[in-house]
């Protein structure tokens, strides 16, 4: 049987050109498809078509039942938009071809099945423990990509904000280390392809790449499944704020409103968010936190644009659904609207029920900070729909308290706001992250002060996030010092953290610590989900119990650089009829009578008792 020949791909560019010269018509080139494929049972996408010659260009489809019900095309001729009906299409490769009157360009578009496994997609909850890496300064799996061929990034482990090698793979090798510590979440700073200077991955470039000194997407893919085998969970940092300032978009936007502005003609981002949390601000007043450039450098994408929200939206599926992530931590929260984020995270629990969120809201102000938590309307009418977002106002008063000597009260004075929020026990808790100097390179610091810090941070109510490296005490400045390396994960490493004998004493004493934290917390409910009482405090001592359905625990702090004996009332407290209190963490010792607790602490640390 004679069959006819396929044209190949310069066969159809030499016939386009040959044409568009005939009739004085565009030649169409199209060099990215955005989503690059996509399931069936999802809610139907619009493609984001990138080439030349596509300002009169149309879209057919050449595959039964699949429909093209839209097209927007843009006056660049860079773009063309398209709304795709996919609900009666069948699994496979469907054909589209875009089409002028020069001539036409074929476009495959792998259509799946969605995955049925419940592997993933699980969200993230009071019984879980998040763990930050930023993966360039995590671990070097595979030396092969720390200089890529087509990347012009600086690799050199004595440059601060040069790339150190550390990918994914480096993390998916070191899985068992993080679950041995106790871990039950990882978080990783963002792994999509960014500009060749960025290693901490926040500068986007390609929101459908990994970054090439990452790693590939099948490479994130086995960290999931690894994490997933382990019972860990896989949280992804999603940026919708801001592009990197090399995206193409910025030389060439996809809509003449796809950004706030310009690079010749933008606002500089306001950092303080009070105007948005006060219902007699003005615009203009607002206008620069959710139009400014972040850093004035880096362009602010235009999330109320109906094209964009649907660009960032579909995104965020395509990873979800490709991974099988649990959750995101959504980076600069509040420089998005929240009519945005609320409309955009309804939608995306529409497809994954259970996958949750955080959202960044850095600020000190408790009153401010928790505007932006979902859970409940405020004045504007508005619930942000984010599943919670992380304390910083608890962050701020435990270095005040820890490491400046504040009175205890500054911690309880922001517990007692916990009212502001619809659910304060799913806040993530934390005393250092990636735009914080450690907590152990601090002035005042010392391994006892950490050792009490992490004691506070994984007893008091919310889900507790620690940074990579702070475990074993890690040292560090402001960013970039605080990203140093992890001892252990890079091949000229002279010891190896990783594990008990790389460990110096020091280190291992502090790692230890947090081991035994996360070991008692996983057995104590209350601990984990507990309701928190505040019982009494003074200036330099705090005690609080936690109270679940199980048990009750009663916690004693002291501050103080020595040991102290106190005793508080227990009347008219979940504790008042307590018989023992028997220490189960710490070396405190404890005395019941009369309804009275006679408490003898150690300095400097944290004693945790359970009710009998």
């Amino acid at each position: 049987m004679k069959t006819t020949p396929t044209l190949g791909r310069s066969w159809i560019v030499f016939v386009c050109f040959f044409t568009a010269a005939l009739t004085n018509a565009q030649t169409p080139a199209v060099t990215k498809v955005a989503p690059p494929n996509w399931w069936i049972g999802l809610p139907n996408p619009m493609i984001l078509i990138t080439g030349e010659g596509l300002s009169a260009a149309a879209l057919e489809s050449e595959t039964p039942k699949l429909l093209v019900t839209q097209v927007r095309r843009e006056p660049s001729g860079h773009y063309l938009f398209a709304w795709l009906d996919t609900h009666e299409a069948m699994p496979g490769t469907a054909r589209l071809r875009v089409r002028t009157a020069a001539c036409s360009i074929p476009i495959a578009l792998s259509l799946q099945k969605r995955n049925q496994s419940a592997d993933g997609f699980a969200g993230f909850n009071q019984d879980d423990v998040i763990y930050l890496i930023m993966p360039d300064r995590f671990a070097d799996g595979n030396p092969g990509n720390d200089q890529p061929p087509d990347s012009k990034g600086t690799y050199n482990r004595l440059q601060p904000t040069a790339y150190h090698g550390g990918d994914l793979r480096g993390i998916d090798e070191h899985l068992d280390y993080l679950k041995t510590l106790g871990v039950t979440t990882l978080w990783l700073t963002p792994i999509w392809k960014n500009a060749n200077s960025d290693y901490h991955g926040y500068h986007v470039v390609d929101l459908y790449a990994t970054d090439e000194h990452m790693g590939s997407l099948q490479d994130y893919k086995n960290l999931v499944v690894h994490a997933h085998q382990r019972g860990m969970k896989v949280l992804m940092d999603y940026v919708v704020n801001h592009t990197g300032p090399e995206h193409p978009w910025v030389a060439n936007p996809p809509s003449p409103t796809w950004f706030n502005g310009t690079p010749d003609d933008h606002l500089d981002a306001v950092t303080n968010f009070s105007a948005l949390t006060d219902p007699h601000a003005t615009w203009s007043e607002k206008r620069g936190v959710l139009q400014g450039w972040f850093v004035n450098k880096l362009p602010d994408l235009n999330t109320d644009d109906p094209l964009v929200s649907q660009y960032l939206l579909e995104n965020a599926v395509w990873w979800i659904e490709s991974t099988h992530l649990d959750g995101l931590r959504l980076d600069t929260f509040p420089y998005s609207s929240r009519r945005f984020w609320s409309k955009w995270l309804t939608e995306l629990r529409k497809s994954y029920p259970r996958v949750n969120s955080i959202g960044e809201v850095s600020d000190h102000d408790v009153t401010i900070a928790s505007f932006f938590d979902g859970g409940k309307t405020q004045f504007d009418g508005i619930d942000s729909q984010v599943s919670t977002i992380f304390d910083y106002p608890l962050y701020y008063a435990l270095r005040d308290v820890l490491l400046h000597g504040k009175p205890m009260q500054q911690i309880a004075g922001v517990l007692q706001h916990d009212w502001l929020y619809a659910h304060p026990e799913m806040l993530v808790t934390f005393i250092g992250n990636h735009d914080t100097s450690r907590f152990a390179g601090e002035p005042g610091s010392s391994k006892g002060k950490l050792k009490a810090a992490f004691s506070l941070l994984l007893t008091l109510r919310g889900i507790p996030q620690i940074y990579y490296g702070d475990e074993i005490g890690m040292q560090g400045a402001g960013d970039p010092d605080n990203r140093r390396d992890f001892p252990g994960g890079f091949p000229a490493d002279s010891h190896d953290a990783f594990t008990t004998m790389g460990r110096s004493p020091d280190q291992q004493e502090i790692f230890a610590h947090v081991q035994t934290l996360l070991r008692l917390r996983q057995a104590h409910s209350a601990l984990r989900e507990g309701k928190q009482w505040d019982i009494s405090s003074d200036d330099s001592y705090f005690a609080f119990a936690r109270e679940s359905a199980q048990e009750r625990v009663l916690i004693v702090f002291n501050n103080s650089e020595m040991a102290r004996s106190v005793t508080f009332s227990l009347s008219a407290t979940p504790l008042e009829n307590v018989g023992e209190l028997e220490v189960i963490f710490g070396g405190g010792k404890a005395e019941i009578k009369d309804h009275a607790a006679a408490i003898s602490m150690p300095a400097i640390g944290v004693s945790v008792f359970q009710a009998k």
